[in-house]
């Protein structure tokens, strides 16, 4: 019996969801793309995916999941209908022979209330697992979105990232594409730029949650995805406490070699995310989102460095020390109940790599983020990214060009993220 079928059985998705016709064979992996209303972007998503090397599209399912809840609005319906009208003859046109669908979004079919992209994508992963290739390998699981565009090299990219990768997650390399008007560019440049230099802010630190955590550009083996309890149900930041459970039991690294293209365009239909920033900040202006400042980054780092030097020491001594660090990270620490944690951590690890991965598995990517909003709040309030960029790109060793679009740039390349493409 194969890993997944008690997974299916514990954790998997229960409803009348179906893939819209039997799969034929055995597949290395599945490329799962949710669609809420997406009929104008899902085409071009599927003629990249097309533009891969036949050989290998031949071993991959290709699995779109047309959904929305009962309270959907009727232009939101309409374009589901039309999406899934369309979809055979996506299938003919871009001769996409392994071009499935599952239907949530008919009468009877739609999501319960309050759910939303992450039930999505759990549905396709789900209903994948059966029709993909065992024995010695293990598939893999990669996420997309219907208005993002792929290059040639995406599938190729991925399969070799997790024929030489041990980890049993990764992110892949992305770049937002060019808006459609200036405020709308402006508008992404600077999200795109706090998500990464947060991230890089994380890694100069010494968090092992330094990657980044973008629905569209994110995979997984089989195995990481089944001991990491699957795909969460959330309405949005799906991907973010998904790569965090994958980190946790399975790892995750950043690959290269490829690039995926989310769109800029602005969208309220989730509480937080890229959509939802950026119509914020087009409605609002650009300077409604600030940056952390780059003393956050230095205060978790002795942090961490604390933690990791803090041999045998108690859990009342290492939150004691903390409070020389600052006296907010003590605070935030004993209401976290971290002294009783440590000292329950060294019961049951031995010091060394083991114990760290304990720590890191209590002091995850959830609970660094709400010590940076406490610090945050507490003492050092957000400033704007001309404030907080360039001091972040110094300690990395980098000259910081003045212009927002520049720096961005700077951190596309450190980070993996190739110039060339499709940026249309």
């Amino acid at each position: 019996m194969h890993l997944t079928a008690p997974y299916l059985r514990r954790a998997g998705i229960t409803g009348s969801w179906r893939i819209d016709k039997p799969v034929t064979g055995a597949h290395a992996g599945v490329v799962v793309i949710p669609a809420l209303a997406e009929a104008d972007n899902l085409g071009a998503t599927l003629q990249s995916l097309a533009a891969n090397p036949p050989e290998l599209l031949a071993r991959f399912l290709l699995l779109v999941v047309v959904n929305q809840r009962g309270d959907a609005n009727e232009g939101d319906k309409a374009d589901n209908r039309a999406t899934l009208a369309s979809l055979p003859l996506w299938r003919r046109q871009y001769a996409l022979e392994h071009l499935h669908w599952i239907d949530a979004a008919a009468p009877g079919l739609e999501l319960p209330a309050k759910q939303g992209v992450g039930l999505a994508r759990k549905i396709g992963l789900d209903l994948a697992l059966p029709h993909l290739e065992y024995g010695a390998n293990d598939p893999l699981l990669i996420c997309l979105d219907a208005d993002t565009l792929v290059q040639p090299d995406y599938l190729n990219a991925v399969t070799r990232h997790f024929a030489d990768s041990t980890r049993g997650g990764a992110g892949i390399p992305f770049r937002h594409r060019t808006a459609a008007d200036p405020a709308g560019q402006d508008a992404i440049h600077r999200y795109e730029l706090f998500l990464r230099s947060y991230v890089l802010g994380l890694e100069l630190a010494g968090s092992p949650y330094a990657f980044h955590t973008v629905g569209s550009a994110m995979a997984c083996r089989v195995s990481a995805y089944v001991a990491a309890g699957g795909m969460n149900r959330r309405l949005a930041g799906e991907d973010f406490y998904f790569l965090q459970q994958i980190q946790k039991t399975a790892g995750v690294a950043s690959m290269t070699g490829t690039t995926v293209h989310p769109s800029p365009r602005a969208s309220h239909r989730v509480p937080f995310g890229t959509g939802r920033a950026v119509g914020d900040m087009v409605k609002e202006g650009t300077g409604r989102l600030l940056f952390y400042q780059p003393i956050l980054f230095v205060l978790l780092g002795e942090w961490l460095r604390m933690v990791e030097q803090g041999g045998d020491k108690s859990g009342a001594t290492l939150q004691e020390g903390a409070g020389e660090i600052s006296p907010h990270l003590e605070s935030f620490l004993n209401r976290a109940g971290f002294a009783a944690t440590w000292d329950n951590l060294k019961r049951h690890n031995p010091a060394g790599e083991r114990r760290m991965t304990a720590f890191h598995g209590w002091f995850d990517a959830f609970r660094t983020m709400r010590l940076l909003h406490v610090l945050t709040e507490a003492a050092y309030p957000r400033v704007h990214p001309e404030q907080a960029v360039a001091p972040l790109l110094a300690r990395a060793g980098h000259d910081s060009p003045p212009a927002i679009a520049d720096q961005l740039e700077l951190l596309r390349r450190l980070q993996g993220s190739s110039a060339v493409g499709l940026q249309r």
